[in-house]
């Protein structure tokens, strides 16, 4: 064995100290580069050569380049990510939501409060022009905000959509690189060895998406990596990214929905598909949080409004000669929005406010079922999924369902919005001062020689028919214990119907309780009475002989505010659910978005946390240590200096073996 083969083995181990040495020094330039995997070279033993002696080795030799990498660490950060990311930017839009509902004084449901208050001056001096315009006032600064509040949530739902189509611009845009990535993968792994930096870059571009939208990778053989959402909708196939877009929603084009577009055709992914993400995030708090946020605060908008609008028809004005009330307040109206998918000229359908009080905080569907009966609809309420079948005319949840012409064929489907659009249709419906309907049409007269201490403690109307003839009602009390008859008469005291009642404690006379043998009187009204009346006891309910100074229907304007206006429900069985009132349903309204705040916020938080420690340990598997990557250079400059120093030797056998050779 001669020199040569010691200065080969020098030569190989330099060679391959110094491959270790520039692996080392990749190391630690990319110590700081986001993504970057640990590198190392692989040696392996360049075999032995046979002799008589035995087997002598040859060297080393470098085998390849590896990097450190967990398939399983990576997946697991880039999933966690994903859902850190939809749970900031939910939470971060509801910290947004929650401005919109402010608390104290600057909030609906106080406006609302001395919207009534301001009500207790005009009953005092119903005919004081000053105190009239001061309900004006209350009412017009209750309008603004609620319409203020409306227009937020509106601008709310534009910066999402604004969001959506950045957000997907990134991703196009990343999947695009991935797929670029992917071609010069398959390309480089032609040549038997790994592209380390490339498949780095790769995971770290997957892991950028997984910001915006979580995604499944899918291995390929050779080496390409392909990604689905959705639940297997393809988003990268190889070097093919497929593009995804924002579409209008199908009802409301006001919103937008994650879609693709595949080969020319656009699809919408269904909110359920979309899991993880930013996307995924915005997606849900528009279609969710928002939309129950605008249907709530429609709800008390409407409710509010028709119940003192209601109110105000039943009284009389402070015009002359008084007439009904006009509506104090105005809101949006009640709106159908077709499916685009629908049938052309499928618009029959419409939607109007039957009964403000039981209006409720959602949308509906309506589908024409075929296998319904013709004229028979399927309508969903989808707050919580409640289904029923419904036909022309019926009020369902305060709404009256119309269905017109040309009717809806087989599978169209409508989304009705009894209140989403309410707040931001909020106004003051009324100027003239003497428009305020303080005024009951009915007065109640106790007869002079009554001995009980009945008196009444309210009296107001409960309907009108204006087409009907005013009758005037005469009780008379039978007992001490409440049991009367009545009569009503007409203008020239003559009998109309008569009959018998019993009152009690607590509880009012209500002309509609009485069955009618003929067509009503102009009002329906309710007398509720304070003391006690005894046999013998006559009172008398007609037509108000002096509008200008009743305050009857200003007194029940004024008992609004404590009454359950909102919400109220009517079960199958007729039972009556109450509603809130103004101040308790505002705070039911600002309760549900604290509680989506602060269930948000505890999910982004733990979400962020569980991210960071995915993070943390893949960095621990695949992460650069300086100290490390300092020892190991020492190391290997120390074996790249022996391998050196094999060489000067190895040159000085060959230089004695020539000098020996020439003498």
């Amino acid at each position: 064995m001669g020199a040569s083969a010691l200065m080969s083995l020098g030569m190989r181990a330099m060679s391959a100290n110094y491959a270790a040495l520039q692996a080392v020094g990749h190391n630690i330039a990319n110590a700081n580069t986001v993504g970057y995997s640990r590198q190392s070279v692989v040696l392996e033993t360049n075999g032995g050569q046979f002799t008589g002696a035995g087997f002598f080795g040859k060297g080393v030799n470098v085998a390849t380049v590896q990097r450190e990498h967990s398939d399983f660490l990576t997946r697991e950060a880039a999933t966690t990510k994903a859902v850190a990311a939809a749970d900031e930017a939910r939470s971060s839009q509801l910290t947004q939501l929650e401005k919109v509902f402010p608390l104290g004084e600057s909030g609906l449901g106080y406006a609302a409060t001395q919207m009534f208050n301001a009500l207790v001056d005009v009953a005092n001096k119903p005919s004081d022009t000053s105190s009239r315009q001061v309900v004006l006032a209350r009412a017009g600064e209750f309008a603004s905000k609620i319409k203020t509040a409306g227009e937020q949530l509106d601008t709310l739902q534009r910066g999402v959509s604004e969001e959506l189509k950045a957000n997907i611009t990134q991703v196009n845009m990343l999947a695009a690189r991935v797929a670029e990535l992917n071609q010069k993968i398959a390309s480089a792994k032609g040549s038997g060895q790994t592209p380390n930096d490339l498949l780095d870059q790769r995971d770290q571009t997957i892991s950028e998406i997984s910001q915006y939208i979580q995604v499944t990778t899918v291995d390929a053989g050779d080496g390409s990596t392909s990604l689905f959402i959705g639940g297997g909708q393809k988003l990268v196939l190889g070097n093919q990214a497929t593009t995804l877009v924002a579409v209008a929603d199908p009802y409301d084009v006001s919103k937008l929905q994650l879609g693709v577009n595949d080969g020319g055709s656009l699809r919408m992914l269904p909110q359920g598909q979309v899991s993880g993400g930013a996307i995924a995030g915005l997606l849900r708090f528009q279609n969710e949080d928002l939309a129950t946020a605008r249907n709530q605060l429609g709800q008390f908008a409407a409710a509010v409004a028709g119940a003192i609008n209601e109110q105000q028809a039943l009284g009389l004005d402070g015009s002359q000669p008084p007439g009904s009330g006009a509506p104090l307040l105005a809101v949006g109206a009640p709106r159908v929005l077709p499916a685009g998918s629908n049938s052309s000229g499928s618009t029959g359908v419409s939607i109007s406010v039957a009964v403000p009080s039981e209006l409720q905080a959602s949308d509906y569907e309506l589908v024409a079922d075929p296998a319904l009966p013709a004229g028979s609809y399927t309508l969903t309420r989808l707050s919580d999924g409640l289904s029923q079948t419904v036909t022309d005319g019926q009020v369902v949840d305060g709404m009256l369902i119309g269905i017109g012409t040309p009717a809806p064929a087989a599978n169209d489907r409508f989304l009705l919005q009894p209140v989403a659009a309410a707040a931001s249709g909020a106004k003051l419906a009324m100027e003239n001062t003497r428009g305020i309907a303080a005024a009951s049409p009915v007065a109640a007269t106790f007869g002079v020689d009554n001995v009980g201490t009945a008196s009444v403690s309210a009296l107001s109307a409960t309907a009108v028919d204006a087409a009907a003839a005013p009758l005037t009602a005469s009780i008379a009390f039978t007992d001490d214990n409440g049991s009367y008859t009545w009569e009503l008469r007409d203008a020239s005291n003559a009998l109309v119907r008569s009959g018998t009642g019993t009152w009690t404690a607590g509880e009012a006379i209500r002309s509609d309780a009485w069955t009618p043998a003929t067509p009503g009187q102009r009002y329906d009204w309710s007398l509720e009475l304070s003391g006690v009346p005894r046999s013998g006891d006559t009172l008398t309910v007609g037509n108000t002989p002096f509008p200008a100074s009743d305050n009857g229907n200003a007194k029940a304007m004024m008992a609004l505010r404590d009454a359950g206006l909102i919400g109220q429900r009517t079960l199958t069985s007729g039972t009556v659910v109450p509603g809130a009132s103004v101040t308790d349903a505002y705070a039911n309204l600002l309760a549900d978005v604290g509680v989506r705040v602060q269930g948000a916020a505890l999910s982004a938080k733990q979400s962020a946390s569980i991210a960071d420690q995915a993070e943390a340990d893949l960095q621990s598997k695949v992460g650069v240590n300086l100290d490390e990557e300092a020892a190991r250079l020492i190391q290997f400059q120390q074996s790249y200096q022996a391998a050196a120093k094999m060489l000067q030797v190895a040159q000085s056998l060959f230089d004695t073996l020539l000098q020996t050779a020439g003498a």
